[in-house]
């Protein structure tokens, strides 16, 4: 064993024998005291990202006894999230609630036919020149609207919503927190919703066509003060390599993870484990929505793990985004385009992070330039080994050259670990479970 190897496997064992609770709180506290937490009433720490600026992120920690609730079932859950409206509220998720337990044919409209559909919008026979219409297309349309009414789930101001123990979690269920105050989510596995209806667009993709779909596993949507802790968060039973392929492209059924948009504001993502997923974090979803998004979309990435994930970790547009201490994991066997996407006015700030990357994918492929918006990156170890990713990817993606220098620096940090033990310390200790 040589000795990056010793030190990594060093760091392994300390992080098991240590606990996690342990690393992440800082060594603070007793074990019964871990024991007997009360993870609904946790607030962010100061000066812990961007969520903590101003009033700081505390969710429904001041939630009385009549506004905390166990909830077992997706209709428990909405209605626990209306309960109240905006007087601060705890919802305790106990156990796997499946949103689309009754499958996607409950959902479906009368006279939809999927395979009429596809007989309908052939390429060979509606070409590509024109979005499709027509009876089938208001039919799929009327059927994805049914869907839509029953998987998202609206989250109100000063809500807390945590798992219960090591493996309670929503599958397919989408959270909205839109246009709300403080908000916190944590220590819950979210399985990514599944479209059981996309759309074909045949002028996608330069014409060659392109299934499109819906629905976010979280959307923080013109929303302040939100914190996003300890989640796993997947396309877990329905991964890509799973979906057919119609008219020679995926059927695609997914969207994004955990997508930050539309004037949102003043989010920490921390400790989170995002696994197996295409289109992974959006941070400002339009390049025309500098009226809405200037000077907002500050948001704080933190001891993260992102493994086998295509890209958007995040792609940023507007947002003063600072990541650091996230590991980003490459495996052999994925597609991969890239890790940070530099968008339009984006002010990414990406220091201390660990990559670990497979034979033949180059450390000039973690960033992706989309507009002229410079960024800092330093400090970040590629199969550790310190690397500069700006060099690497100007050397070698000569037409997409980036400039250095993000034009501010991140105050609102806690501690910053050697990127060389990152891996040690989030692959064991981030993701929903581990905290208990």
């Amino acid at each position: 064993m040589n000795a990056q190897m010793w030190h990594g496997h060093a760091i392994r064992r300390a992080a098991v024998l240590i606990g996690c609770t342990a690393l992440v709180l800082g060594l603070t506290g007793t074990a019964a005291e871990a024991r007997s937490r009360d993870l609904g009433r946790e607030v962010l720490g100061g000066a812990d990202g961007w969520g903590s600026e101003g009033s700081g992120t505390t969710g429904g920690s001041a939630a009385d006894a009549a506004h905390v609730y166990t909830v077992t079932t997706w209709a428990e859950v909405k209605a626990a999230l209306r309960d109240g409206g905006s007087a601060p509220k705890i919802i305790k998720v106990k156990g796997v609630i499946d949103a689309v337990s009754e499958g996607c044919d409950a959902f479906a409209v009368e006279g939809y036919d999927f395979q009429q559909y596809l007989k309908d919008y052939d390429p060979a026979v509606w070409g590509h020149d024109n979005p499709v219409s027509g009876e089938q297309e208001d039919l799929r349309a009327a059927s994805a609207a049914n869907q839509d009414k029953e998987i998202k789930a609206s989250v109100p101001a000063n809500t807390t919503i945590v798992g219960v123990g090591k493996a309670s979690g929503i599958r397919g269920g989408s959270l909205q927190i839109k246009a709300v105050d403080n908000v916190i989510v944590r220590n819950l596995t979210l399985e990514a919703p599944i479209d059981c209806f996309p759309q074909w667009d045949p002028t996608d993709d330069n014409k060659t066509g392109a299934w499109n779909s819906e629905y976010d596993g979280v959307v923080v949507y013109g929303s302040t003060h939100v914190w996003v802790d300890h989640n796993a968060l997947t396309d877990g039973r329905y991964p890509d390599s799973s979906l057919p392929s119609y008219f020679g492209k995926v059927f695609q059924q997914h969207d994004g993870l955990l997508d930050i948009v539309r004037g949102a504001n003043h989010v920490t993502v921390s400790w989170n484990d995002f696994e197996d997923h295409d289109k992974t974090m959006l941070i400002g979803n339009s390049d025309s929505a500098g009226s809405t998004d200037s000077g907002k979309l500050k948001v704080t990435l933190h001891h993260n793990l992102f493994r086998g994930i295509v890209e958007r970790a995040p792609r940023v547009r507007f947002g003063q985004v600072d990541s650091y201490n996230n590991h980003f994991v490459v495996t052999g066997d994925q597609s991969y385009a890239y890790t940070f996407g530099v968008g339009k006015e984006s002010q990414l700030y990406a220091t201390d992070n660990a990559f670990s990357l497979p034979s033949g994918v180059s450390a000039a492929k973690t960033l992706k330039k989309w507009n002229e918006s410079p960024l800092t990156a330093a400090n970040n170890y590629v199969n550790g080994k310190l690397t500069d990713l700006i060099a690497v990817h100007n050397a070698e993606i000569p037409g997409e050259t980036l400039q250095s220098g993000a034009g501010w620096t991140p105050t609102l940090r806690t501690k910053v670990d050697p990127p060389q033990a990152i891996p040690g310390i989030v692959d064991h200790c981030a993701g929903a479970g581990h905290l208990r």
